[in-house]
């Protein structure tokens, strides 16, 4: 599913040192429904994460320590992030943001600030950031601030360098194959298996591009600026 592929900006620095150096990685889930978990997925798609990444890359240890909250907005989950930071010691964030921002049109600016700060901020602490972009949300693909949100995102990510997955375009596809044959479509705003799996897919591949993409790095990353 090509729309749903992560946008790749550099390798991961942090990841890739602590791999080179101890096989394994700490990666701190913050987000909403699919971090939080819903339904049959107990721990939503970050569970599957952890299995699918060590099944990719023979020999490591990934740890997912979740801290989903359902119905979080990026400005709650922005000063919630630092204290887990401080916490949990992870070397990558994975950060699922904007859908909630986008139903509760809360304005572009402030979501855009509350995250390249937090970007910025993660980089200043030497921890590494994954964006997950908005879910499919059928009834808004022609909202004008649902497109805004989601433009946004990927203008921040790409300014910032950073690894953002789309996941709307991932759910698009899903939907879309459900339609054409003939199966009925869960509750737009819910996961089912098929939704958690393909996501979690899509952020393995994204990790595994970002640290193996240009070769494995020996070195450790710069120190806080």
């Amino acid at each position: 599913m090509k729309g749903g592929e992560a946008l790749v900006a550099e390798a991961l620095p942090n990841v890739a040192f602590d791999l080179a150096s101890h096989k394994s990685i700490k990666i701190l889930s913050i987000g909403a429904s699919a971090s939080a978990g819903r339904r049959s997925t107990r721990g939503g798609y970050t569970r599957l994460i952890e299995q699918i990444l060590e099944r990719a890359v023979k020999g490591i240890d990934v740890t997912v320590i979740n801290r989903g909250v359902s119905g979080e907005l990026a400005a709650n989950a922005a000063s919630r992030i630092k204290t887990e930071v401080a916490f949990t010691h992870p070397d990558l964030v994975l950060w699922q943001v904007g859908t909630n921002d986008a139903l509760a049109y809360v304005p572009l600016s402030q979501i855009s600030a509350s995250v390249e700060d937090t970007v910025r901020w993660l980089r200043r602490h030497k921890v590494d950031v994954i964006l997950v972009g908005l879910q499919y949300v059928e009834g808004m693909t022609t909202n004008p601030h649902y497109l805004a949100v989601r433009d946004e995102l990927r203008r921040i990510a790409g300014r910032e360098n950073v690894i953002i997955v789309r996941r709307d375009e991932a759910m698009r596809l899903i939907n879309q194959a459900k339609n054409e044959g003939g199966v009925p479509l869960p509750d737009e705003f819910e996961q089912n298996e098929t939704g958690y799996t393909c996501l979690a897919q899509y952020v393995v591949r994204a990790i595994t591009l970002g640290v193996f993409g240009s070769g494995l790095r020996r070195d450790p990353p710069p120190p806080p600026q």
